[in-house]
């Protein structure tokens, strides 16, 4: 889910970039960069809960 946003506003400051628009390429920028950054956090913390658990991911 978080990556679909990261993506998507990753996506509109590029195309915004492009077109010049600076202000709203800083902004989704902005978004996309907190969002790959939780994405990121959520991502480490699952895995360092899975090496507590002893679980291992499916094949």
């Amino acid at each position: 889910m978080l990556v679909g946003w990261s993506i998507m506003f990753l996506v509109i400051a590029l195309i915004a970039g492009l077109l010049g628009f600076t202000g709203i390429a800083g902004a989704a920028a902005g978004i996309a960069q907190i969002l790959f950054f939780v994405f990121l956090v959520v991502f480490v913390i699952s895995l360092i809960s899975g090496a507590v658990r002893g679980r291992r991911p499916p094949p």
